[in-house]
C-alpha cells in the first residue's frame, strides 16, 4: 500500500528544481526559494523527527504556529509519517486551547517559541508526550523542530495509508456550542484538489500569490494541495498587506483570497486594468462576496472574481465556471462527483426548484465525521449519505447555487420565517452603506425582532428612517427591520466571516420592555 495522499503529491511533481514556495525579501532577510527537490528532502527531514518523537501512523500532531514554508513542511511530514495533521488557529488563547489539545489528545504539540513555556505546562498536563518550536516566516528564532530535523536523514520511507485514513482534523469555529473536530480523510483531500486542479485550469505554470492563514482549510488544502498537485509555485506572504501584493501581484498568475483582500485592494490606488491584465484567475472564497464588489472590481480590472463555496467539513462544494458567467451573489455550480441538493430541513424532502432550504452534499470530498461525537456525526448525515451543511440556499433557473445565510442565522419574526440574505441584499445596494448584517434579536411581541446593524460610507447621511423608508414597499412588512443599527464595523473571524452570534450577543436586550 502506498501512502494515498502523498504518493499522489510525489508522482505529480516537476522536476525537482522547480521552486514551489517563494519566498519574498524583507527586512528579516534576502528573498528564499523552496524547490520541489526541498519539499521532499526537507519534509522527510521531519518526518524522520516525528518518528524519533514517538509519534505513530493515527497519532495526532496538534500545530500552532505562525506561516512559514517549514509549517508546510511540517503538515507534509505528518501526512507521509501516517500522523494526523491538526492545525490550530493562532488567535487561540491558552483556555481555548485546553479544550483542543484535551479532546484530540495529541502525541506531540508544536508551537511558536514565544510561546514555548505556557504551552509545555498546558500540554505536559494534559498528558501531550512531547513540545517542539517552530518560529514563523522571518522570525529570528526558528525553534526546536527545525533544529533538531535538519540532523535526521533527507530520506524516509513514506508509511503506508489508505485513502480511508485520516490525514487531518479541523476544529469548526464553533459559533455555537463546543467546536467540532472534522475528521478528513486522505481521499477527502485527494479528491478536492484534483477536482480543483481541472475546473479551475492549475498548471505547472502557474504562480499563486498565497497571503491567507495556513491553520484554514483554504490556505492549507485548497491551496497549497491544489498548487501541489499542479506541480505549480506558491508566492508566500506572511500576512495579507495590499502594498505587498500589489508589488508582488505582476510575478504571479493566480490568487486566492477572502471577500476582505478584493476589498482593501479596492481601495488601493495601484489597481488597475494594466496591473492585472496578466492574471489568470481571482478566487473569493470563506465568507460572502458582496455583489457590490464583485461588480466593482470587475469595473476596475476588467476581470470577475470567481467565487466558490466550501467547508471546514467538505473543502470545495461549489465553483462559479471557468469558462462562462461568473455571477455576482452565487458560488457557481456543484463541483464534478459533487452531488447538491435543496431539502427542507425538518423532513429532508427536495424542496422545489427556486424555494429556500437547507443545502445537503455528498461526494469523496464529504469529512468523515465529528471526532469522538458518534451522535453528532450521525445526526448531521441523512440516511442515504448527504451532509447537512447548515446553510440555507436555493438554486435558480440556470443552476446557480445561492447561499442566502446560516440555518442558526434564520430569524423566525411573528411565526414567520425570515432570510437575512434577502434583507442585507436591499440595504447593501443603497447610497451611502457599505455593507449590513440583519440578525434576529429577542423580541417580546414577535419572538424574534429582525434587526438590522449597518455599516455606512464615510460621511454619508443615511439614516435608520432612511432605510426604512426605502424597504417599505420592498419588502413585506412581517420583513422589514423593526431597528436599524449603525456601526463603525461589522465583527468578523480571522477568514472574514461575519460573527452574527457577537451581534447578537451584544443587542440581546434591545428590545426589552
Amino acid at each position: 500500500m502506498s501512502n494515498h495522499l502523498f504518493s499522489l503529491i510525489r508522482g505529480r511533481m516537476p522536476a525537482p528544481e522547480t521552486p514551489f514556495i517563494i519566498i519574498p525579501a524583507s527586512k528579516a532577510g534576502p528573498e528564499r526559494t523552496l524547490t520541489y527537490g526541498d519539499v521532499v528532502a526537507l519534509s522527510a527531514r521531519m518526518a524522520n523527527l516525528l518518528v524519533a518523537r514517538g509519534v505513530k501512523p493515527g497519532d495526532r500532531v496538534a500545530v500552532q504556529v505562525e506561516k512559514s514554508a517549514e509549517a508546510i513542511m511540517l503538515y507534509l511530514a505528518c501526512v507521509r509519517a501516517g500522523a494526523v495533521y491538526l492545525p490550530l488557529n493562532t488567535g487561540y488563547t491558552l483556555a481555548e486551547l485546553d479544550y483542543f489539545i484535551g479532546d484530540a489528545t495529541p502525541h506531540l504539540v508544536v508551537c511558536d517559541p514565544a510561546k514555548a513555556a505556557a504551552m509545555k505546562d498546558l500540554a505536559l498536563g494534559k498528558g501531550v508526550a512531547a513540545v517542539e518550536t517552530l518560529g514563523g516566516q522571518g522570525a529570528a528564532d526558528a525553534g526546536t523542530l527545525l533544529a533538531a530535523a535538519l540532523e535526521q536523514p533527507e530520506t524516509f520511507a513514506d508509511v503506508p495509508r489508505g485513502a480511508d485514513d485520516l490525514a487531518a482534523i479541523l476544529y469548526t469555529s464553533g459559533t455555537t456550542g463546543r467546536s467540532k473536530g472534522a475528521m478528513l480523510s486522505h481521499d477527502n483531500l485527494t479528491s478536492n484538489a484534483l477536482t480543483l486542479v481541472d475546473y479551475w485550469r492549475f498548471t505547472s505554470a502557474d504562480v499563486l500569490l498565497h497571503a491567507l492563514p495556513i491553520f484554514h482549510t483554504h490556505g492549507l488544502f485548497v491551496a497549497t494541495n491544489t498548487l501541489l498537485l499542479a506541480g505549480g509555485s506558491m508566492i508566500f506572504l506572511a500576512r495579507f498587506d495590499a502594498d505587498e501584493v500589489m508589488r508582488l501581484l505582476p510575478r504571479a498568475t493566480t490568487m486566492m483570497g477572502v471577500p476582505t483582500f478584493y476589498v482593501r485592494l479596492l481601495q488601493h490606488p495601484g489597481l488597475t486594468r494594466e496591473a492585472t491584465a496578466h492574471m489568470r484567475l481571482f478566487i473569493s472564497g470563506s465568507a460572502p462576496l458582496l455583489a457590490e464588489t464583485h461588480d466593482s472590481w470587475r469595473a476596475r480590472t476588467g476581470l470577475a472574481i470567481l467565487e466558490r463555496y466550501g467547508m471546514t467539513e467538505t473543502n470545495m462544494n461549489t465553483s462559479n465556471p471557468y469558462d462562462g458567467d461568473r455571477v455576482a451573489g452565487t458560488v457557481g455550480f456543484p463541483l464534478p462527483g459533487v452531488a447538491l441538493r435543496v431539502a427542507d430541513p425538518e423532513t429532508g424532502a427536495a424542496v422545489p426548484q427556486g424555494e429556500i432550504g437547507m443545502i445537503e452534499v455528498r461526494g469523496p470530498n464529504v469529512f468523515k465525521g465529528y471526532w469522538q461525537m458518534p451522535e453528532k456525526t450521525a445526526a448531521e448525515f441523512r440516511p442515504d449519505g448527504f451532509f447537512i451543511t447548515g446553510d440555507l440556499g436555493k438554486i435558480d433557473a440556470r443552476g446557480y447555487v445561492h447561499i442566502v445565510g446560516r440555518g442558526k442565522d434564520l430569524v423566525i419574526s411573528g411565526g414567520y420565517n425570515v432570510y437575512p440574505k434577502e434583507i442585507e441584499t436591499e440595504i447593501d445596494g443603497m447610497p451611502g452603506v457599505v455593507e449590513s448584517a440583519v440578525i434576529g434579536v429577542p423580541h417580546p411581541d414577535f419572538g424574534e425582532g429582525v434587526t438590522a446593524v449597518v455599516v455606512r460610507q464615510k460621511g454619508a447621511a443615511v439614516d435608520e428612517a432612511a432605510v426604512l423608508a426605502a424597504l417599505d414597499g420592498r419588502l413585506a412588512k412581517f420583513k422589514q427591520p423593526k431597528r436599524v443599527l449603525f456601526v463603525d464595523d461589522l465583527p468578523r473571524n480571522t477568514m472574514g466571516k461575519v460573527q452574527k452570534n457577537l451581534l447578537r450577543q451584544e443587542y440581546q436586550g434591545l428590545y426589552k420592555k
